[in-house]
């Protein structure tokens, strides 16, 4: 496969790859010498991640295209990830004018970035936790995957302490908003990821909702949401919204 002629994939990479390509799942693997893939979209490590996306508007541009696509986020960095077009040419922080068009698919259907997966020593690792649940990861596996403080420096996206951030200050696990707060609810709620507390239509709805909270120029207040399944990867990038920047 093409995969494997730009990385070293081992049985755990193979049995990932073969689970859930094409998905919302990225490997970081050993970069071959003789790919032939640009030192800077591997920022010049010896690793290069990749994925293959189950979307149908992505999956013809790369028919259409015959080859690997080196595809970075479409927005500011450390900003609110864009889930639709409107989203990437938002002039408050997106990138209209500098790029030069968008293909418009529709709205993300999974909602939050890709789960990506590395090996430590070894041993499989969560290098940030994302559309595809981690326990679906380890179930495949039979393994559990290393995680928090066993992972070294950020080697791959998504990994700063300050990432995916609004405008406003961001306050995580509220029971409720304080005088002058914009509250998003995890359940019934005016500003809500999910009125029936469902964890994917929440992942789906994330920035979408922290766009609108962040657009009404107040501080935002943010339900607890469990930590478990896509909550993980709701969870992580709410921590790094409210992280000190």
């Amino acid at each position: 496969t093409l995969a494997t002629r730009i990385a070293v994939m081992d049985d755990d990479a193979e049995r990932l790859a073969a689970a859930f390509w094409p998905g919302p799942l990225t490997l970081v693997l050993p970069l071959r010498a003789e790919a032939g893939i640009a030192g800077i979209v591997t920022a010049g490590l010896d690793t290069v991640g990749i994925r293959v996306p189950a979307h149908p508007a992505a999956q013809a541009v790369l028919v259409a295209f015959g080859g690997p696509l080196a595809m970075p986020s479409a927005n500011a960095s450390g900003r609110i990830s864009p889930t639709t077009a409107a989203h990437v040419l938002d002039p408050d922080g997106g990138l209209d004018g500098r790029i030069a068009a968008v293909l418009d698919g529709g709205a993300c259907p999974v909602g939050v970035e890709s789960t990506i997966i590395g090996w430590r020593d070894g041993r499989p690792a969560l290098l940030r936790p994302g559309g595809l649940p981690a326990e679906a990861i380890e179930a495949a596996l039979g393994e559990p995957l290393v995680r928090g403080t066993a992972l070294a420096a950020p080697d791959s996206p998504g990994q700063l302490t300050s990432h995916y951030a609004p405008a406003a200050p961001l306050r995580l696990n509220a029971e409720a908003p304080h005088p002058g707060e914009t509250f998003i609810a995890f359940g019934p709620g005016d500003l809500t990821l999910s009125p029936t507390r469902d964890l994917t239509e929440a992942a789906a709805r994330l920035f979408d909702t922290l766009r609108a909270a962040d657009r009404l120029g107040r501080p935002i207040a943010v339900a607890r949401i469990p930590d478990k399944g896509l909550g993980l990867a709701i969870n992580d990038r709410l921590r790094r919204a409210a992280a000190p920047r």
